[in-house]
């Protein structure tokens, strides 16, 4: 269930010609718009320190960007707006669009945790050249990560302290490099 409002309903490329303008991000679900809410610290922090790691690792061609760049999601007719998002295509034919995302992260709010477990992810599932998809919890020390294999998805959970690898980028990160300068720090 979403729980932002409803602004209204367009078609795919209305949405992609006013969201070039638009003053608010809104995500597009099959002609519905929905407004992006505000973050808080912690949720903005751990986006940062995500990013920025990767920022850190990644050599062209490939890259992240956190926030602001829409990623496609064709079975579902959507456009979303990850909080983190990773891709090595040689290619991105639209400035706006990351084509051929390997990597995406959200970071859990009360507001979207629902929709991000489920609507979101269960979409992201459906682009082929995703690889992984990283939920990180921002009230506690929690994430889960799922990992496409030859059979299909997998997922692990890791908690409190630990190390994991991003696979899809070549990255190692710890719960602690995550959760860096925000109030679950250790």
């Amino acid at each position: 269930m979403r729980t932002a409002r409803r602004l209204t309903y367009l078609p795919a490329d209305e949405y992609l010609a006013l969201e070039r303008d638009a003053e608010v991000k809104r995500e597009y679900v099959n002609g519905e718009v929905f407004a992006i809410v505000g973050a808080s610290r912690n949720h903005a922090r751990i986006k940062l320190n995500i990013g920025s790691k990767l920022n850190e690792a990644l050599s062209p061609p490939c890259w992240a960007a956190v926030s602001d760049m829409k990623v496609h999601v064709e079975a579902a007719n959507a456009y979303y707006y990850p909080d983190v998002v990773a891709s090595c295509a040689e290619s991105q034919p639209d400035p706006y669009v990351m084509a051929n995302p390997v990597l995406i992260v959200e970071v859990l709010s009360p507001s979207t945790e629902r929709t991000d477990q489920r609507e979101k992810r269960l979409n992201y599932q459906t682009v082929a050249s995703i690889q992984e998809i990283l939920l990180v919890a921002q009230d506690r020390r929690w994430i889960e990560l799922y990992r496409r294999d030859r059979d299909g998805w997998t997922v692990e959970q890791i908690s409190d302290e630990g190390m994991f690898d991003l696979a899809s980028v070549g990255l190692t990160l710890s719960l602690d490099d995550l959760y860096r300068n925000t109030f679950l720090t250790f």
